[in-house]
């Protein structure tokens, strides 16, 4: 005889996601599964509470939310597309008017339905559906578990520069600078062996993906290897390599720009990688939340 998990949660008194995680993790004996159902014997005992560690780091629980969205895969297709769609026009949002971009919000929707803003620039309308694009082409590489490369990366460039024909997809030619920032990019003959080095580091790295994407990115964009659209290119690429190790992608806030440019800094000026991946850290573990909540609806 087995019972659901809600009836386990509510004769353990405990939360239908707890139990789910304690199911995924092997802790309940005879526990079995039929579908995307867990089936519990109905005399097993409530197990021993070992969550509450001391200190426990913010990525051990981003990766026992993971454990818990694992076992709810293979999503639907339409599970799937749901997620994608209430997530990528305040992604596009977000990323462009870090960059300075006027579209509003709702504005951003209607461009993407087809729609065009009076009074409002060619080239942010523009910005609108590339990033839209290279957001699509990125969920086209993550299917195909395409490793990341100075290809990939050009190409993802190349959609995203939708209003620059002649820069899309080359590494800049010229000297940059970032204005107020405290790093001042590499001269254009560096950004080949720099990208490569970069590249080769990452794949090289054991640390888990959150420092790991945090560290890349400050370095990516220290290189700034484009004349422009490097920031959305970057965010791009975390979102790529985060859901192709099966965590949900992240929408960095346009409201927490300073937060994010002040990471930047702290990196640079005391080679602190706290705060961006803490940054990471934060919407990683929200954006499972709103995916274990909206799977259970």
């Amino acid at each position: 005889m087995y019972m659901t998990v809600k009836q386990a949660s509510e004769k353990w008194n405990i939360s239908d996601r707890r139990v789910r995680i304690l199911c995924s993790e092997g802790k309940i004996p005879g526990v079995t599964r039929e579908g995307r159902s867990w089936l519990i014997p109905v005399d097993a005992r409530k197990p021993d509470d070992g969550r509450f560690k001391i200190a426990e780091s913010l990525l051990d629980i981003i990766d026992r939310k993971k454990v818990e969205l694992d076992s709810r895969r293979p999503l639907t297709e339409g599970e799937a597309e749901r997620l994608a769609e209430e997530f990528v026009v305040e992604y596009t949002y977000n990323s462009n008017a870090i960059e300075g971009n006027t579209l509003t919000l709702r504005e951003t929707d209607m461009v993407l339905r087809g729609l065009t803003i009076d009074r409002k620039p060619l080239k942010d309308h523009m910005e609108a559906v590339g990033h839209k694009e290279a957001f699509d082409f990125v969920r086209e590489l993550v299917k195909n578990q395409t490793p990341l490369s100075e290809s990939i990366i050009k190409q993802i460039h190349y959609l995203v520069l939708a209003d620059k024909k002649d820069d899309r997809g080359v590494y800049r030619r010229v000297p940059v600078r970032i204005m107020g920032a405290k790093n001042e990019p590499v001269q254009p003959y560096l950004i080949q062996p720099q990208m490569e080095q970069l590249l080769e580091a990452y794949r090289n790295s054991s640390e888990h993906i959150i420092p790991r994407l945090a560290r890349f990115h400050i370095e990516f964009e220290s290189i700034h290897p484009f004349i422009d659209g490097n920031g959305r290119v970057g965010r791009l690429l975390v979102n790529l390599e985060l859901m192709k190790a099966g965590y949900p992608p992240i929408d960095i806030k346009f409201t927490d720009r300073i937060a994010y440019y002040n990471a930047f800094d702290k990196y640079h000026v005391k080679h602190d990688l706290n705060g961006m991946e803490r940054l990471f850290a934060g919407y990683v573990n929200a954006r499972l939340d709103n995916y274990l909540m909206m799977l259970e609806e």
